[in-house]
């Protein structure tokens, strides 16, 4: 195996083929200055974070090496499985000297798209049976590259099972690790995952009382850990761990079923023209519609006291409105009055007509610009960063209906323009600034969500923020694992009654790019703490763990389970699993490895 990458999730990915499948991998990374481990970046660190990172310091120590330290990426050095190249460009003779041209796979993991796209091009070149993994935010130019790469595999004449080994996976971290980000800062927003027209979803649940009926749910994924407790979650339990976990939450999977419709749009009508209720602000239209209830009223009292016909009144009203009609004299006096009153309604319409034209035109011609957040606004998400994981993130969230406050430093950040479109208030500053975060209305917020690319601004943002709320439901990107452990129990114990998690996105990534490297479908992979467990698709033919047994019994506690035969979510549990089928397993890393 070779990966190919310069940032964490190479070394992390690395460590997952060695340690987790006990594969043979040559790593090529750039030179040692640029490997080494990447240091808490970003401005100036608070008096808080300072003390933090201390504290963090000493627990972290206690750990163990950190994939993508600084001596794994020294020129040359070996250890256990794993080989490092250094070289600043990734050129056919790099690809060569790593061993391309007899490797089972190549995983490209570069964050620039570029670069990975050249490399992979190159490499089906020099190894037609190559199986190829790229990491390409663009989605849409990932589809195309990911048929090229296979229609070049088909022209070189080689097999059908070779050209089915050589199989092109194109997969994005920020479209893997954004759906567990967003369903942690939501409460009561299961897990997720979707892909090839399923649908699975996981939810956190409470422990049931004493003696009570147990949560719903298809199955138990997983107990969580209490405080206090430095085991960590147990994955995969079995029913009678299940029944002595006591008060312990638990993981349920409460739903697997054909994928549904397509996700909300992005706010706008057709052809991309706003909503007609977001041209009014809201006091406007209760405005249009209190004085549309007077001009209707007056219309009816003009037809029972004159008793004419209703449609009349109303064409007498509206020409009273707008002082077009005679004066009543000698008329009666009803209609005179009704007549003064509707000249008053006019008075009051008028200005109202005015100002929705304006706030209507105004409405078009800020388009493309920024929101602010509004007045009053509560029970919203603060999401810091619009980078490529917090543009996706963002993606998520509005696809949940979750309304969202964005707060982003760089005025020039890609997310601005998806924020744009979706019409999400963004505050632009600093979110270590005093003020940046009360505009975001943070004291009103549901949860804060720091993805930034800075670990100590994503720190420090969340311990200010637990100044103005102490009770604020916090959700942290942080780059490095101990770091990201340390921050995870330090703060839970600080602030017992809040929700903090903290998570990695090279530590949600890893598994699915493993498994594509190694030829299996991953559908996707859901953090449970600090483990993750994985979603595969597998065939049951020649494996001994799944043909021949039932739904129910084709379980290893601990290790993986089978949830249903793809393509018959509702299979009952005592269906014989045959050679035909082709079943979703949920999976710890090693049980993975056990389907090879």
């Amino acid at each position: 195996m070779v990966v190919c990458g310069d940032d964490g999730l190479a070394h992390r990915l690395s460590a997952e083929l060695r340690g987790v499948y006990g594969e043979q991998v040559v790593l090529v990374v750039p030179p040692n200055a640029r490997t080494a481990r990447r240091p808490v970046v970003g401005r100036p660190r608070s008096a808080p974070a300072a003390l933090f990172d201390r504290v963090v310091s000493v627990a972290a120590g206690r750990g163990g090496p950190v994939p993508g330290g600084g001596e794994s990426g020294a020129s040359g050095r070996r250890t256990a499985g794993e080989r490092v190249l250094e070289a600043e460009f990734l050129t056919e003779q790099v690809l060569a000297e790593a061993g391309v041209e007899r490797a089972a796979a190549l995983a490209l993991v570069y964050e620039d798209d570029e670069t990975n796209i050249r490399a992979a091009l190159t490499a089906r070149r020099l190894n037609p049976r190559l199986r190829l993994v790229l990491r390409l935010y663009n989605r849409r130019l990932g589809q195309h590259i990911e048929e090229l790469l296979d229609q070049a595999a088909v022209l070189v004449g080689e097999s059908e099972e070779s050209v089915r080994d050589a199989a092109t996976s194109v997969l994005s971290d920020a479209d893997t690790a954004a759906p567990a980000l967003a369903a942690t800062a939501v409460a009561g927003t299961g897990k997720v995952i979707q892909a090839e027209g399923l649908l699975l979803r996981a939810v956190e649940r409470a422990a049931p009382p004493a003696g009570g009926p147990a949560p719903p749910g298809l199955c138990t994924l997983a107990l969580l850990s209490t405080d206090g407790d430095d085991e960590g979650p147990v994955l995969l339990p079995d029913d009678a761990e299940v029944r002595r976990a006591g008060d312990r939450s638990r993981v349920m999977l409460e739903r697997f079923s054909a994928a549904e419709g397509a996700a909300a749009g992005n706010g706008l009508g057709v052809g991309g023209v706003p909503p007609l209720s977001s041209l009014f602000s809201k006091q406007l239209r209760w405005s249009l519609a209190v004085l549309a209830g007077c001009v209707i009223a007056l219309a009816v009292a003009l037809s029972i006291v004159t008793d004419i016909h209703p449609v009349r009144a109303f064409y007498l009203t509206l020409l009273d409105l707008f002082a077009i009609d005679e004066p009543a004299l000698g008329e009666p006096l009803g209609r005179q009055i009704l007549q003064l009153l509707s000249g008053l309604v006019g008075l009051l319409l008028l200005p109202v007509l005015l100002a929705a034209v304006l706030e209507g035109l105004g409405t078009f011609r800020t388009q493309s610009a920024l929101r602010k957040p509004p007045r009053g606004l509560g029970g919203h998400v603060v999401l810091l960063g619009l980078g490529k994981i917090g543009t996706r993130v963002l993606i998520r969230l509005r696809e949940l209906h979750v309304p969202v406050v964005c707060v982003e430093g760089n005025p020039e950040a890609r997310g601005l323009a998806v924020a744009r479109r979706l019409r999400v208030p963004v505050v632009i500053g600093d979110v270590t600034q005093e003020g940046v975060l009360e505009a975001a209305k943070i004291h009103r917020a549901h949860a804060l969500l720091a993805v930034t690319s800075a670990d100590t601004t994503n720190l420090e943002a969340v311990l200010y923020a637990r100044g103005v709320r102490p009770d604020l439901r916090a959700v942290l990107r942080l780059y490095d694992d101990d770091f990201a452990t340390a921050v995870y129990r330090t703060l839970r114990v600080a602030h017992p009654l809040a929700t903090t998690r903290s998570r990695s996105v090279s530590h949600l990534s890893a598994p699915a790019f493993a498994g594509a490297m190694l030829g299996r479908r991953v559908l996707g992979a859901v953090p449970v703490e600090r483990r993750v467990l994985v979603f595969a698709s597998v065939d049951v033919a020649n494996r001994p763990q799944l043909e021949g047994r039932t739904l129910a019994s084709a379980f290893e506690p601990g290790v993986w389970r089978a949830l249903a035969v793809e393509g018959a979510p509702d299979t009952p549990p005592d269906r014989l699993l045959t050679k035909d089928d082709r079943v979703v397993i949920a999976a710890t890393r090693r049980g993975l490895a056990e389907f090879g």
